[in-house]
């Protein structure tokens, strides 16, 4: 069993809509890890892996409001062992109902509060499940509503990495959080009741590793079929670490792409430019597809190739806006065929 549970707690919170009211109803002070409790964890985990749009962060160093005690402040009271985790949830608990009396927003479901570990590391998250409804039918055709944790609508989560968090506390990533739906502000609301701000920027990381990357094969003179055996060795690196959920690593990198013929080392490279990469990150995997491959949709048309036909059997005139595709791929020759015939 990958994951060990140390301990979870599970409360409710909703809003009245008359009054904006925040109701709380906590949970039973101890929750037994039985297989099904092993199971949600697990399949939680699992989700706020997959979820590719998040953030990371730290906590605040700014006090918090009135005597009230942060976040931070009853986690550490918890691994401290000056209290339980029941004590520690519902804390939270109350943190999270402030938070959610300050601002018009409906994000009401179930805390979920637990503290784990897996594959070597020891973590707390904590996440708001929404609810659905769903039917069912019994033997005699009784339509019957129930409703259940929707966790593929996750949302609203936040994971603190505790080794990283106990090792560097002056660090910026050790919290990590789902980012915001658009044109929402649900992540703030959500980072405010954590007393968490925003720190690493793994996109600017991200573009700042491609553009180094292009430098590199730029500088050291490869031609057109290196350089885009390059990109897919970078492509292909990225993907397994994150299908593997970890960060990338630019020495890493460096053996991967960096080829015996002569040219510098691509981690030697980046340290002697000076760019501002991190040794290791999380990154953002739909930055890196694109430097193999573009693509784009609009007004009815999705259009996508590889870099290495650009220039030679796709051109893009930007005088008069338009794009010809040399060498039509067979299938689609078949369609436009069929189409040109129809029209007979």
């Amino acid at each position: 069993m990958s994951l060990i549970i140390s301990n979870i707690a599970l409360h409710f919170l909703t809003k009245k809509e008359e009054t904006g009211e925040v109701q709380v109803r906590f949970g039973p002070e101890s929750l037994e890890v039985d297989t099904k409790i092993q199971d949600f964890v697990e399949a939680l985990h699992g989700i706020y892996n997959q979820k590719g749009n998040k953030g990371y962060g730290h906590f605040s160093t700014m006090p918090a409001e009135g005597d009230q005690a942060c976040f931070v402040d009853v986690m550490e009271s918890y691994l401290n062992d000056v209290q339980g985790f029941n004590e520690f949830g519902v804390q939270s608990t109350n943190l999270l109902k402030n938070e959610l009396t300050k601002y018009d927003l409906a994000e009401t479901g179930y805390l979920v509060l637990c503290h784990y570990e897996h594959m070597g590391g020891r973590y707390i998250i904590a996440a708001i499940i929404p609810i659905s409804e769903h039917y069912s039918v019994d033997s005699e055709l009784n339509i019957s509503a129930a409703k259940h944790l929707d966790t593929d609508k996750l949302q609203l989560a936040a994971r603190i990495d505790l080794f990283d968090y106990q090792q560097n506390a002056q660090g910026n990533r050790y919290v990590s959080f789902i980012r915001g739906r658009a044109g929402r502000k649900v992540s703030d609301f959500f980072l405010d009741f954590l007393g968490c701000e925003e720190g690493l920027n793994t996109k600017e990381q991200t573009q700042n590793l491609v553009q180094a990357v292009e430098d590199y094969v730029s500088v050291n003179q490869l031609d057109a079929q290196e350089k885009q055996q390059t990109r897919k060795e970078l492509l292909g690196y990225c993907k397994e670490q994150k299908e593997a959920s970890q960060d990338v690593s630019l020495q890493e990198i460096g053996k991967v792409i960096s080829k015996d013929n002569g040219e510098q080392d691509f981690y030697q490279f980046v340290q002697e430019q000076n760019y501002e990469i991190e040794e290791s990150f999380p990154h953002e995997q739909a930055i890196v597809n694109k430097v193999t491959k573009y693509s784009g949709y609009g007004n009815g048309i999705s259009i996508s190739f590889e870099r290495s036909h650009f220039g030679e059997d796709v051109v893009y005139n930007a005088a008069n806006d338009s794009l010809t595709i040399y060498k039509v791929p067979p299938n689609l020759k078949e369609q436009l065929l069929q189409l040109l015939n129809n029209q007979d």
